[in-house]
């Protein structure tokens, strides 16, 4: 496990298993949410279910107002599940982009899946200049908290599901050539 991601759960994290392009199913329309990384993830004696989505320079997608415009019923019911999951009113606000929404998603189904402690969703960052983090800021904000380069925050959730969120700058040395 990168140690990046590592601190974001303290100086006991373990990686118990990794699955790249871990795909999960959601309701509504016929594409899964494929997350880079699925990973279980043991610290402090607990277990967390882990999405990591890797970054460099490409945006999280469209915005819930582009994704959402003119929705049919698959995306509405999609977008019923994912609020249901995050705890959050039906539509949330325009800016938020919706990737974050799903993978995210993604992390609590899993979590529930594996009966872990808590899931994480977690930005593995290798932009110098962290691009894109505004927008996992204002996810976070979403959900109630406050969002910190290089830290991870933890919320509980409307359902009692524990959620970490974090944003890990990765090195640059993988971005040279």
């Amino acid at each position: 496990m990168p140690d990046e991601i590592a601190r974001m759960f303290g100086d006991s994290a373990e990686l118990l298993l990794a699955f790249p392009e871990h795909k999960v199913a959601l309701e509504g329309g016929n594409r899964d949410s494929q997350n880079d990384v699925f990973a279980l993830i043991r610290f402090d004696g607990l277990t967390c279910a882990a999405t990591i989505e890797g970054k460099v320079n490409e945006p999280f997608g469209p915005t819930v107002g582009e994704w959402f415009a003119d929705p049919s019923l698959g995306k509405r019911n999609r977008m019923r599940q994912l609020c249901d999951l995050l705890g959050v009113e039906e539509a949330p606000l325009p800016h938020i982009r919706y990737q974050l929404m799903h993978r995210t998603a993604s992390a609590l189904i899993e979590a529930r899946r594996f009966k872990t402690d808590e899931a994480a969703m977690l930005v593995h960052s290798f932009s110098p200049a962290r691009m894109w983090f505004e927008d996992f800021a204002n996810f976070a904000r979403l959900l109630g908290v406050e969002a910190k380069p290089d830290h991870s925050s933890t919320v509980i959730l409307t359902s009692g599901q524990r959620l970490r969120l974090g944003w890990a700058t990765g090195s640059g040395d993988f971005l040279r050539c």
